[in-house]
Parts: structure tokens; C-alpha cells; sequence
């Protein structure tokens, strides 16, 4: 028996099956037997019909091993040893042993048979070795989509009958049943041969029939089958069926490479159109992101100051929504339009294309910088508004400051004028004279004690004008007013004092005790008219420190009181001796104290009223307490939660950086832990969250510092994305390690050999490899690049493909693209334009008619779109430059 061997070798149990199934196939349906007889028989005299010789009896015209090397010359093209043309047993052995030698030496090996079964006329080894010499010579370098002989053989009939109706190959034996496979596929290739519309499945011998005179007729493929015989046989025989495909294959092989060339072409279109797909949205992301960024910037330089503290803390809760809803979705754009441009760089790089240069102002370089540009204008933003709230805060208490005072100096200067310019004194005696001289002195040193007032006033008016109160005008022409009429007070007071002193001469001393009186309750009035001022004054405190001070000196206030009680006793018991005095002496008084309008009423009354607003004053205060220890709560709160996350991020930082360099398992492995990792990452939101309200509690209750912690809100965001941009960028990684696995054909045990060499001399961990690192590198994995003038250029060559940029650095991603075009072959310009010229018939140009034939619709338009007329002297009308369009695809001229 024979078995079959050609360029896959197989197991010694393979040979049996094989004798096996042909002994098998022979016993169980003689049929079988009659059509390969028949279909052998045919397929050799198509080839001995070149020579002149035909055979009518397989077994025995092979007999003698004349005709049968005859038959192995005329298929292989070879000459063969010289016959024997003797009639004797001894010569046909060695002619026939001739033959069998030649076709071992063809890498076909034969098992358990011999030159004297042939000669003997054994039809079944007669026809397994016919069967050999067919799948040797016609069947076993039939290649289609990297599968061969047979299952390219079927793969190659799949492929060409697969857009037709009730056509199905899966074998060959039931598939071919019917007729119309082999109908399918000479309409394939030749449609003007035969109307397939016209047949009909229910009809296998007419379908048959027409197959087989047809390819006899137009294809010069002899008849090998008889339709009768496949349509009554239960099951046509497989080899006999294959014999005869094979020869529609070989008639056909021309359209194969046609095929083949198509095929290659539509691969590097459809390459080039993702590419381009890609690049478009990487411009259209990129010119979004850019113009948001140009937008967004304008709105946070604007500087115009509002007039009240609440405007302003509206402003800061735009901001704050800006923040929170608008900038987050930005930050993924970003990120995203980084890990395109990556990607989209990889996939070039490994097609081999040129690099993606983005329209000017849209590389990566430039969207980092504008995003800086945007990232310092909402750090200055937000520190603006604060200051802002700051000083209106400020504005506001010192504006109502301002007014107070404004307020109760205006009351006591009420009527002051009018007093001072009477002549009351020249119709006066002498003692009251002297009563208005004494309640002149009085008031003197009441217009003294206001000088101080007046002098706050004007203070406060100049601190409002440079922190530029918007109100600055009406404040001005208050404090103006008040400045003009005190100077005229004081110039009336100057005159009516020397009226007075004039007549002093002429009367006589007003009674001690009113003068004691008047002298002890002016500055004790003013002192309680202070007091009250001073109950009453406004406070804002930021801190603890701040409100125990205020605290502090109203408790000195109160321990004064004591005191300043004796002293009003003390002038309610002048007043009180003054009545006794004028009771025991039977004196009249004329009315109220002649030195002074303040009575004894009026200092109890604002007594009254300065006693009552103490305890108003503790209970403000102790609000004010409670409120800055709350806040203190806050701001530790807050401290906790930001020392948490900051320590988080960090170390979350660190470990990334670890991972990346001793990531072990497959690539998908580590994609998928990488990922894992991520969500892990993500899992710890809530606890941003958690911060952000504290940070947003802490600007609400204006909260300006924060001794408790280090870290700001600004810090741990920047943190934060840092940490999901790190994460992501190193997901990105590991699948463009993927692609370039894939695309190159590099096995895991050489990306794990390649990321060993660069971990060993990466020392530092940084993920790059500095120029010396990168030799010694280079020299472990056996490259020439010793400090000698060849390896010195050797080493310059490899350098300026891993860092065309010259940054001395040379990333992971660089070195696997370096080692992975060392190792492995692309598609190059030349491969492409050799498709070309097969698909046009070698001509140095193409038609839009045979691209639309050979090629699927889309890429065939894009092409035609694409490439420039041809100007050649051989040129026809709408011929195409292919060999220009194939060089652009690769960057080697401009599409």
C-alpha cells in the first residue's frame, strides 16, 4: 500500500489509517473502484496526450513502466533514467522500480508496495499509486490562507462557491451530488460559459453533464466522472472527486493569484482607513478639548470685583459647580485623547507607516500646555475670590462701623452750633455767668473727649477709600461734613469762652458743688457712652485665639464695673448734697445745674441701659465661641479625612510605579489585573467625596486656614488625577504591548526575555533607559556596539530610530518596537505594488474597471479616489498610477 508523504510528515499510525481507509474504501463500494478507475484513467491522459500516448487499461498499460515514466516525466518536467525496452519479467521490475524510486525521491514514501505487484497487474495497488502520484503532483502544493493540499483544496472551493444558491461544499463526495459546485465554479471564473439561473437543483445529471462538457469543451479539462455513476452511487468517491476539482484549481490559478494579490490590498486599505478614521477623531477630540480650554480660561481671569460678600460667594459657587460637574468629564477627554494618540502611533508604527503629525496647535504637547494655562488661571481664580470675600468682608464691617460712629457723633453735635453762638450771658447776673462759663469749661472737655471720635472717624473713612469701598463717595462727603462742622465747633467754642471770661470778672463763684458735679459727670457720662459704644461694637474673629481675646477683654471690661459704680455714686451724692445743702437753707433753685445738661436721670438711665447690654455682649461673645470651636471641628474633620486620602495617594502612586516594573504572567493577564487594579482604584471615590463636602462646609463657614494638615483641596485633585491618568497610561501600555505582539508575531517568552534585559538595566525604576543603560543592553542581547568606530555607528544608527527625538531616554515602548522590527517582516511599499501589477495583468498601470472587479466596492472606490492618472506612453484612457498611490501609503511620496 502507499503513503502519502509530503512537507508535513506523518506518524507511522497515520500510514496505516491511510492503507487502511483505501483497503476499505475499495471492499465496501465497488462503485467507488469503477470511478477512480475511470477518473485516473482520464487525469493521466491529460498529461500523456502531450507526449502522444494515451491508456485504455490502468493496470495494464502500467505494466511494463514504459508509460508509467513516461507519465512522471511529463507531470514533474524531469527526465528519468533511461528504460529497458526487453520484453522479459527483470526489465518491467526495473522500469517499474525506476518509477517508484522517483517518486520516493519526491518525499513521497510507499508503504508495502513493489515493482511486482504493478507489474502483476494489481489493480488496487495500480490505482493507490496512480492516487499518490496525484496528491504528490497535483494536490499537495494547492496553498489557500495558510492551509494546504486538501483542506486548501476545499477551502479554496468554499470560498469560490460561497455567493451561490443551494451550493454548500463541506467535502468532497455529497457536497458535489447535485452538479451545481462544479457549475458554481466555473461561473466563478467564467460567466459567460454558463446560465446558472437556469439550473436546477433537482435536476443533478443535466447539472453534471453541462459542468463536465463544458470544462471539456472551453477549459480543456478532459471528462473524468460519469454522471450516472455519482448520481446512483449512495456516496460519490472522495478521491475521484478531488482528482477532478484539482484540475478546475489549476485551470483556475491564474485567478487565484489574483485573488491572493486583492486580498493584500484590501488588508493595507483597510489598515490605512482605520488609520485615517483615527486621526480625524483624534483632531476633531483635540479641537473640542482646545476650544473648551479657550473658552473656559477668559471666564476665570475675570477680575470684576463685586460689591457685597454675598455676590461674591456666588461667584465661588459657580466655581465650585465648575469643578465638580463641568472640569471632571474634561479630564477624561484628556486622558482619553492622550491614550488615542498613543494608540493610534503604535498601530502606524507597526504597520509600518509614518508617524501621525496632528494639525498645528493640536499635539499632545500643546493640549498639556493649554490645560497648565488653565490649571494656573483656576488657582489664581480661587484665591482671587477668597481674597475678594476677604476684603468685602472687611469693607462691609468697617462701612458699618463707620456709620455707627457717623451716627452717634452727628446726635451729640445736634444743637452744639446753636448753644455755642447764643448770647444768653448778656442779660445774665453774675452767677449765672459764671454758670455758663463753668458749663462752658464742661463742655470743653466733652468736645476733648470727642476728638478722638472724630479722629476714628476719619480713619475709618481713609481705610475704606484704599480698600476701594464702592460706596467711597457718600462716605467721604459724611466724614467731610463731620470734619468741617467739628472745625467750626471748635472755632465757636473759642469765641463764646472768651465772651464768657470777659464778664467773669463781674460775677461771683457758682456754688463748688454743681461745678464738682458737672466736672465728674461729663467724662463719666462719656466714659458710659463709650462703654455702650464699645458693648455694641461689631466683631469678626477667624480663629479661637481671636474671640478668647475679645473674651478676655470683656471680662477686664466687667471687673471695672465695680469701680465705675462708686464713681456714679459718688456723683449722685453731689447732686444729693447739693438738694440737702439747699433744703437746710431754705435756697431755691432756679432749675436744672447751670454747668452741665447731663442729670442725675440720664447717668442712671444709660447706666441701666449699659448694665442691660452686658449680658447681651457674654452672650454674643459665647456664640462666637461655640461657632470658631465648631469650626475647629471642621477643620480637624477635614484634616483627617485630607491626611487619609493624601497618604492613599500616595501610596496608591508608589505601587502603580512598582507594579508596572514587576508585572509577571501574560499580557492579557496583567491587562486584566491592570484593570482590576483600576476599578480598586475607582472603589475609592466615595472617599473624594467625603472630602469635597467637608472642603465645601469649610468655605461655606469661611474657614481660611487650617493648621491640623498640610494638604489642600488643590493638592489632593491634582493628586487624584494624577493617579487615574498613571493608571490609565499604564493599562495603554500593556495593550499597545499587545498590539505590537500580535501585529509582529512576538512570542510571551520574548516580551518576557525583552522586559527582564530592560528591568536589569533600568536601576533607577524610571522606566526608561538613559544612552550607556541602553548599550549595555544592547550588548547582553548580543548586538556589536563596543566602543569602537563601527560599534560607535552602529549603536548611532539604533539610537536615532529608539529616540528620533534625542532626549538621550529610551522608553520600554521604543525598545519593543526596536527588537520587534528587528525580528519580524511588514508589508512594504514593493509588496504592495507587486499586487498591484498582478491584479493588472503586469502592466505598470490599472483601470478603474479591474479595481472594481478584483477589489470589494469600498476599498475599490477609495482607491480609485486616491490615485492619480496614470502619464506613462503606454497610457489608455482612465488608466491609474498604482505604483505612486502604494509608495504614499507608506510615506514615501504624498497621496
Amino acid at each position: 500500500m502507499v503513503d502519502y508523504h509530503a512537507s508535513n510528515n506523518q506518524s507511522s499510525t497515520g500510514h496505516m489509517e491511510q492503507e487502511n481507509d483505501w483497503d476499505r474504501d475499495l471492499l465496501l463500494d465497488p462503485a467507488w473502484e469503477k470511478q477512480q478507475r475511470k477518473t485516473f484513467t482520464a487525469w493521466c491522459n491529460s498529461h500523456l496526450r502531450k507526449s502522444g500516448t494515451q491508456i485504455e487499461n490502468i493496470e495494464e498499460d502500467f505494466r511494463d513502466g514504459l508509460k508509467l515514466m513516461l507519465l512522471l516525466e511529463v507531470i514533474a518536467g524531469e527526465r528519468l533514467p533511461k528504460p529497458e525496452r526487453g520484453k522479459m519479467r527483470v526489465h518491467k521490475i526495473n522500469n517499474v522500480n525506476k518509477a517508484l524510486d522517483f517518486i520516493a525521491s519526491k518525499g513521497v514514501k510507499l508503504v508495502s508496495i513493489g515493482a511486482e505487484e504493478i507489474v502483476d497487474g494489481n489493480a488496487k495497488m495500480t490505482l493507490g499509486m496512480i492516487w499518490t502520484i496525484i496528491l504528490r503532483f497535483a494536490i499537495q502544493d494547492i496553498s489557500v490562507e495558510e492551509t494546504s493540499a486538501k483542506e486548501g483544496l476545499l477551502l479554496w472551493c468554499q470560498r469560490k462557491t460561497a455567493p451561490y444558491k443551494n451550493v454548500n461544499v463541506q467535502n468532497f463526495h455529497m457536497s458535489w451530488k447535485d452538479g451545481l459546485a462544479f457549475n458554481a465554479l466555473i461561473h466563478r471564473h467564467r460567466p459567460d460559459l454558463i446560465d446558472y439561473d437556469s439550473l436546477r437543483k433537482d435536476d443533478p445529471v443535466t447539472n453534471l453533464n453541462n459542468a463536465f462538457e463544458v470544462a471539456e469543451k472551453h477549459l480543456d479539462i478532459p471528462k473524468m466522472l460519469d454522471a450516472e455513476d455519482i448520481v446512483g452511487t449512495l456516496r460519490p468517491d472522495e478521491k475521484a472527486i478531488m482528482t477532478y476539482v484539482s484540475c478546475f484549481y489549476h485551470a483556475f490559478s491564474g485567478a487565484q493569484k489574483a485573488e491572493t494579490a486583492a486580498n493584500r490590498i484590501c488588508k493595507v486599505l483597510a489598515v490605512n482607513q482605520e488609520n485615517e478614521q483615527m486621526m480625524e477623531d483624534y483632531e476633531k477630540l483635540a479641537s473640542e478639548l482646545l476650544e473648551w480650554i479657550r473658552r473656559t480660561i477668559p471666564w476665570l481671569e475675570n477680575r470684576t470685583q463685586e460689591k457685597t460678600v454675598n455676590d461674591m460667594q456666588a461667584k465661588q459657587e459657580d466655581f465650585r459647580d465648575y469643578r465638580c460637574v463641568h472640569k471632571p468629564p474634561k479630564v477624561q477627554e484628556k486622558c482619553q485623547l492622550e491614550i488615542s494618540f498613543n494608540t493610534l502611533q503604535t498601530k502606524l508604527r507597526l504597520s509600518n507607516r509614518p508617524a501621525f503629525m496632528p494639525s498645528e496647535g493640536r499635539m499632545v504637547s500643546d493640549i498639556n500646555g493649554a490645560w497648565h494655562t488653565l490649571e494656573g488661571a483656576e488657582k489664581g481664580y480661587e484665591e482671587w475670590i477668597l481674597s475678594e470675600i476677604r476684603r468685602l468682608e472687611r469693607l462691609e464691617h468697617l462701612a458699618e462701623k463707620f456709620h455707627q460712629k457717623a451716627a452717634i457723633h452727628e446726635s451729640w453735635t445736634d444743637g452744639k452750633e446753636a448753644m455755642l453762638t447764643q448770647k444768653d450771658y448778656e442779660t445774665s447776673t453774675l452767677s449765672e455767668v459764671k454758670a455758663l462759663l463753668r458749663k462752658h469749661e464742661a463742655f470743653e472737655s466733652d468736645l476733648a473727649a470727642h476728638q478722638d471720635r472724630v479722629e476714628q472717624i476719619a480713619a475709618i473713612a481713609q481705610e475704606l477709600n484704599e480698600l476701594d469701598y464702592y460706596d467711597s463717595a457718600s462716605v467721604n462727603a459724611r466724614c467731610q461734613k463731620i470734619c468741617d462742622q467739628w472745625d467750626t465747633l471748635g472755632a465757636f467754642t473759642h469765641g463764646r469762652k472768651e465772651s464768657l471770661e470777659r464778664t467773669e470778672k463781674q460775677l461771683e463763684s457758682i456754688d463748688e458743688l454743681y461745678l464738682e458735679y458737672a466736672k465728674r459727670a461729663a467724662p463719666f457720662n462719656n466714659w458710659m457712652e463709650g462703654a455702650m459704644e464699645d458693648l455694641q461694637d461689631m466683631f469678626i474673629v477667624h480663629n479661637i485665639e481671636e474671640i478668647q481675646g475679645l473674651i478676655t477683654a470683656h471680662e477686664q471690661f466687667k471687673s471695672t464695673l465695680a469701680e465705675a459704680n462708686k464713681e456714679r455714686e459718688a456723683i449722685q451724692a453731689i447732686q444729693a448734697e447739693v438738694q440737702k445743702i439747699a433744703q437746710s437753707n431754705g435756697i431755691k433753685l432756679s432749675g436744672a445745674n447751670p454747668y452741665t445738661t447731663i442729670t442725675p436721670k440720664s447717668i442712671d438711665s444709660k447706666w441701666e441701659k449699659a448694665m442691660d447690654m452686658v449680658p447681651l455682649r457674654d452672650t454674643a461673645l459665647q456664640g462666637e465661641l461655640n461657632k470658631q470651636n465648631s469650626n475647629d471641628s471642621l477643620r480637624a474633620k477635614f484634616a483627617t479625612q485630607a491626611n487619609t486620602v493624601g497618604a492613599y495617594i500616595k501610596a496608591k502612586m508608589e505601587e502603580i510605579g512598582r507594579i508596572s516594573i514587576e508585572m509577571n504572567g501574560t499580557l492579557e493577564d496583567q491587562l486584566t489585573s491592570l484593570k482590576e487594579y483600576q476599578k480598586t482604584i475607582m472603589s475609592y471615590m466615595p472617599e473624594i467625596n467625603t472630602l469635597e463636602g467637608y472642603h465645601q462646609l469649610i468655605q461655606e463657614a469661611l474657614i481660611f486656614d487650617n493648621q491640623y494638615t498640610s494638604y489642600t483641596m488643590e493638592h489632593l485633585r491634582v493628586g487624584w488625577e494624577q493617579l487615574l491618568t498613571t493608571i490609565a497610561r499604564t493599562i495603554n501600555e500593556v495593550e499597545n504591548q499587545i498590539l505590537t505582539r500580535d501585529a509582529k508575531g512576538i512570542s510571551q517568552e520574548q516580551l518576557y526575555e525583552y522586559r527582564a534585559s530592560f528591568n536589569h538595566f533600568d536601576k533607577d525604576h524610571s522606566g526608561a533607559l538613559m544612552a550607556e543603560e541602553f548599550k549595555a543592553c544592547l550588548i547582553s542581547l548580543g548586538y556589536d556596539v563596543e566602543n569602537d568606530k563601527q560599534g560607535e555607528s552602529e549603536f548611532a544608527r539604533i539610537m536615532s530610530i529608539v529616540d528620533p527625538n534625542g532626549s538621550g531616554a529610551v522608553t520600554f515602548q521604543a525598545f519593543i518596537d526596536f527588537m520587534s522590527r528587528e525580528t519580524t517582516d511588514t508589508d512594504t511599499a514593493d509588496q504592495v505594488i507587486a499586487s498591484f501589477k498582478i491584479l493588472a495583468a503586469d502592466k505598470t498601470f490599472i483601470t478603474a474597471e479591474e479595481l472594481r472587479r478584483e477589489l470589494p466596492p469600498d476599498q475599490a472606490e477609495y482607491c480609485i479616489a486616491r490615485m492619480a492618472p496614470y502619464v506613462g506612453a503606454d497610457a489608455v484612457p482612465g488608466a491609474l498610477d498604482y505604483m505612486s498611490f502604494s509608495t504614499a501609503l507608506y510615506g514615501e511620496s504624498d497621496l
